[in-house]
């Protein structure tokens, strides 16, 4: 008999970047700028990953202040990461010693905010499927958000640097989720992706 039971999937959103590349100097965080429906990036991420998913974790830098009260309205949980500055794998382990007992974790990337919440959705369904490590393919192309099970947590919890999962996504077998998504493959890395979401 199949079973009605779905695992307890945590969304994890990776938002304590400093985006350098947006901006060099440090004063504008690439997180904080306004998309056309006037969603902050960062908030827009979230706001499509809560469309998804009951429970997500958004790791934050202790001074983006202003991405907490945001964050906390749509219902995710707001985790500052002080150690954030030592590269994106510190801010992920942050988060999974905060959710290690889920199921598994869907992994996003807070400067993406234009992944239809269907994909994750799917990456779920993947993951409740049986696979330990799902990630969505678009028109050939491999993006984001990467879904991972409970079988690889102690791997997860390993990781350092600025890499992070990217090792297990070559190391391991992955559930290549087909999608009509494009927004896989969008992210807010630099003023001119800043101008192309105005104008679309």
């Amino acid at each position: 008999m199949h079973s009605t039971h779905r695992r307890r999937i945590t969304g994890i959103l990776l938002a304590a970047g400093k985006g350098c590349r947006f901006d060099a100097s440090g004063t504008q965080d690439k997180l904080l700028q306004r998309l056309p429906d006037g969603d902050m990036v960062a908030v827009a991420s979230a706001r499509r990953m809560r469309a998804a998913l009951a429970n997500v974790i958004a790791v934050v830098r202790p001074e983006a202040q202003e991405l907490v009260g945001p964050l906390r309205e749509l219902g995710c949980d707001v985790l500052p990461c002080a150690q954030a500055g030592q590269g994106m794998a510190a801010s992920l382990v942050h988060a999974l010693l905060a959710a290690q007992d889920g199921d598994g974790w869907v992994i996003g990337l807070a400067d993406m905010p234009f992944v239809a919440p269907e994909t994750i959705s799917a990456l779920v369904q993947t993951i409740d499927g049986g696979a330990d490590i799902a990630a969505p393919v678009y028109q050939g192309r491999r993006g984001n958000p990467i879904a991972f099970s409970r079988e690889h947590l102690a791997r997860l919890l390993e990781l350092e640097g600025d890499r992070g999962a990217r090792d297990l996504l070559e190391t391991f077998p992955v559930a290549q989720v087909s999608v009509n998504d494009p927004g896989i493959l969008r992210d807010i890395d630099t003023r001119e992706d800043l101008d192309a979401a105005a104008r679309t």
